[in-house]
């Protein structure tokens, strides 16, 4: 616990101390975002090398304070080189292919080093299957490709990624640091205090972008941290866990592949089809309520997987129910995206029912 301490407020001093200078160097450089079509969500031209100063500020720490064993040097490894790719696609924009396959490679790196799903038990049940090899590293290889990419998605709103990976890289420290796995607790102690210290600059109005280098980043080592601890220390309940601690970027790479598919899309192409953009665009929330929404969703639902893992009964309950009752508010709120993309009146909204002009208007839009 001493070593995490020391690791997040290490990360977080460094963070503190180089973003400012990647935010001077990205101006040099020419790795700047600048709105240049409707789905952007900021109206200024912002650096973008924020990616950049997290990876440093996570990286020294780890290898300082961490004993590098062959999973260890897998992160490291893996993470070096997506943070690559993504600086590469903040300075040049590469083609989504070839950013997908700079992930598959880091992904490759952090199996060769043994960070692999080697079983999954039925969720509270002794039920346990056991992969062969061919099957761990495909479902490896797709686990963390998802967690990657959904992570990279949500890095739509200032601060939001960095803030959801903050909290989620918080809750794996304490349910490493509880189990077997000390090491992975303190990897994910940095990475919050990297995270949590970059809010400072990132959240609304930001002045520095973190950029696919640093979303890439915070995807690629919480894919291994769910892995090597979370799915490892507690089979049982193994994929309950990490899906209740990423389920706000889970929730939202669920919905734009399913909007996308219904509209014949292909999943990754851009658009305002995202959770962050419903809460602004739809309700007139504004950046930092959407945010701040978002990370209170994202705060119970890992409340809610340390009891689940802790087996705290009362904590389970009181928890479960708080998160339902976030999560059935929030599915209230994006109910709303069809009418939006319709046109048409909000179901939700005072004055509109149930009722047979409603259901012809409906009709006719389908039509």
């Amino acid at each position: 616990m001493r070593t995490a301490v020391l690791g997040f407020l290490i990360a977080a001093v460094m963070v503190y101390l180089l973003t400012p200078l990647m935010g001077r160097l990205a101006q040099r450089t020419g790795a700047v975002d600048t709105p240049s079509d409707d789905r952007r969500m900021h109206v200024l031209a912002t650096p973008l090398l924020g990616g950049l100063g997290m990876y440093l500020g996570w990286m020294v720490p780890v290898m300082i304070l961490v004993k590098v064993d062959r999973p260890v040097w897998g992160i490291i490894g893996g993470a070096t080189i997506v943070v690559a790719v993504g600086l590469f696609d903040d300075l040049y924009e590469l083609e989504p292919i070839v950013k997908f396959i700079g992930q598959l490679l880091a992904i490759s790196v952090a199996i060769y080093f043994d960070i692999r799903i080697n079983r999954m038990g039925v969720p509270f049940t002794d039920v346990m299957a056991h992969f062969p090899t061919a099957v761990s590293v495909l479902v490896t290889a797709f686990w963390m490709a998802m967690i990657i990419n959904m992570v990279n998605f949500i890095d739509g709103l200032d601060g939001l990624a960095a803030g959801v990976c903050g909290i989620s890289a918080l809750t794996f420290c304490i349910i490493s640091l509880s189990t077997t796995f000390p090491a992975a607790g303190v990897i994910a102690a940095v990475l919050a205090g990297a995270t949590f210290a970059f809010l400072r600059f990132n959240f609304h109005p930001a002045s520095i972008f973190m950029g696919d280098a640093g979303s890439m980043l915070l995807g690629f080592v919480l894919a291994c941290l769910s892995v090597q601890s979370v799915m490892k220390g507690t089979a049982a309940i193994a994929l309950v866990l990490p899906l209740l601690v990423l389920g706000v970027p889970f929730v939202d790479l669920s919905l734009i592949v399913w909007r996308r598919w219904r509209r014949g899309v292909p999943f990754y192409s851009p658009g305002q089809d995202h959770v962050h953009h419903d809460l602004v665009l739809v309700h007139g929330f504004s950046q930092r309520k959407s945010v701040l929404l978002l990370y209170s969703w994202c705060i119970l639902l890992s409340g809610l997987a340390i009891a689940v893992q802790r087996h705290n009964l009362p904590a389970v309950v009181v928890l479960g129910v708080a998160a339902a009752i976030a999560t059935v508010y929030m599915a209230q709120l994006l109910s709303r995206y069809r009418s939006r993309l319709r046109g048409l009146p909000d179901p939700l909204a005072p004055g509109v029912g149930n009722n047979p002009g409603d259901d012809a208007a409906d009709d006719g839009a389908k039509r």
